[in-house]
């Protein structure tokens, strides 16, 4: 079985140790693949990334980055039985709890797609004459995420397709 890579820049590639990790079915202990390990050096190598991207991605207008995310919506909706079916495998949640998982995670990028025709600020009436007061969205840069372990896909998608239509990388 060949080994899994990290994605890092839109490559797949090896860990910066090359340490590897076994995936474990819990309910039947077979082996559900071998993947490469991250490490201190590859999340600095993923900020760096992100760094080097966020300039051109905040640029991107928030109708185009909502364009880009109803594409990842199709594929998580193409894909949502087998995605279903990793969360049972890796976790043991029953299946129903594993579509419903990534079902979270389809609802939110749909949502989250179309507010990139929505991306207001306030303008707030002031008290002084011939004078507003207005605020405006912007990006504010790299974004992280720590993730718990129970909702794997759709907890993840609730922080990360904020992040990704407001601009951040």
């Amino acid at each position: 079985m060949s080994v899994q890579k990290i994605l890092i820049n839109g490559e797949w590639i090896e860990s910066n140790s090359g340490e590897t990790f076994e995936s474990i079915n819990p309910a039947t202990e077979q082996s559900l693949g071998t993947f490469q390990k991250g490490n201190r050096e590859d999340v600095k190598s993923a900020i760096d990334a992100a760094e080097d991207a966020f300039e051109k991605w905040s640029n991107f207008p928030a109708p185009k980055r909502g364009e880009i995310l109803l594409k990842a919506y199709q594929l998580l909706k193409q894909n949502k039985q087998r995605l279903g079916e990793l969360v049972t495998k890796e976790m043991g949640k029953v299946l129903p709890e594993g579509l419903g998982d990534v079902q979270e995670a389809i609802d939110m990028t749909a949502y989250m797609a179309a507010e990139g025709r929505r991306l207001f600020g306030h303008t707030t009436p002031s008290e002084l004459p011939d004078k507003f007061c207005m605020t405006i969205r912007r990006p504010i840069g790299v974004v992280g995420l720590i993730s718990p372990w129970n909702f794997p896909v759709a907890i993840p998608s609730w922080k990360i397709m904020p992040a990704l239509i407001c601009g951040n990388t």
